[in-house]
């Protein structure tokens, strides 16, 4: 396996060099994309129901993730952050010359194309290309395309290659994000302060947790990386902030699988004069209003079980 590669990129390379004798910049610094894939084809489908004026002129920019030369013509499908879609060049409208630089293309390339929109034969939304731009030549190949990337291994060490091969694992982490936004909004709007404690920490405190340690040089200290927030967030409520919470990463030097990292992010949040009854009315509205704001229902399947997270819980 080891010589192929090595000898697909040493053919990548010689495209490179062919590509920069041609006078070529392979890696420009910029390009101007007017629309995102999805953009693009929400756009035109309006278009196509009479609901837009003149179509403009798009400018898309992805990665090449197929390729389907046809003589006088070629087909690519380009990838970005929000799905895919098809190019269509042709020969007669490029010029031979610029025509002939598809030879140099790879799979896993970045490129630039502009061109207007057309539906095919087939019902695919189509761009046909008047003009494109190399913007980076890739030197390693994707993972085998028909399988996929399933190596456990490989995705959970190389998460590029995880999102570029595999189309569902970009919406987990979009999900995640929304997620994060939709939190901080619930406790922002009930009088809680996010703030950031030091990661760095004279003891490791706040949980039973086995630490990393480090060393600050300055100091002539050891240190640990924190394995909890509590401690410190605490400390802000004996100093009179009433409510607070943190999401912050945390540090734990112990056991490491598919489903277990030895750092991870946490929220913990503190309000003064509330017990343990208050602490789980807010979790049940918090769990609830998340999953409204990120999923659009308090109704979620996991599995074979369709669970409701509206409050009240069982308790």
């Amino acid at each position: 396996m080891s010589a192929r590669l090595d000898k697909l990129g040493q053919q990548r390379l010689e495209k490179l060099e062919r590509i920069r004798a041609r006078d070529v910049d392979p890696y420009p610094p910029r390009y101007h994309r007017s629309h995102s894939t999805r953009e693009a084809a929400e756009y035109f489908e309006q278009w196509e129901l009479g609901e837009g004026g003149d179509q403009p002129l798009f400018s898309l920019a992805g990665r090449i993730m197929a390729h389907r030369a046809m003589g006088k013509a070629t087909f690519m499908d380009l990838q970005d952050g929000s799905g895919k879609i098809q190019l269509y060049f042709k020969r007669d409208r490029l010029g031979t010359q610029h025509y002939g630089l598809l030879k140099e293309l790879d799979l896993g390339d970045l490129i630039g194309a502009e061109g207007s929109l057309f539906r095919t034969h087939a019902g695919e939304v189509t761009l046909e290309v008047s003009d494109f731009t190399i913007l980076a030549k890739s030197l390693l190949p994707l993972p085998e395309k028909w399988h996929g990337l399933t190596d456990v291994e490989t995705r959970y060490r190389q998460r590029y290659l995880d999102l570029i091969a595999n189309q569902g694992v970009g919406e987990v982490f979009r999900v995640r994000g929304r997620t994060l936004t939709a939190l901080r909004r619930f406790l922002d709007e009930r009088g809680f302060v996010e703030v950031e404690t030091p990661v760095l920490q004279g003891t490791a405190g706040g949980a039973a947790a086995q630490p990393f340690t480090t060393y600050h040089q300055a100091l002539g200290q050891g240190l640990y990386l924190r394995i909890a927030t509590e401690l410190h967030l605490k400390r802000l409520i004996i100093g009179g902030f009433d409510r607070v919470y943190e999401l912050g990463r945390i540090f734990r030097n112990e056991g490491i699988s598919t489903r277990h990292n030895p750092e991870f992010t946490t929220l913990e949040s503190y309000e003064a004069y509330a017990d343990y009854g208050d602490v789980m009315k807010m979790v049940e509205e918090m769990v609830s209003y998340v999953a409204r704001e990120v999923l659009g229902s308090t109704v979620i399947n996991f599995g074979p079980n369709r669970i409701d997270l509206s409050p009240p819980w069982p308790r």
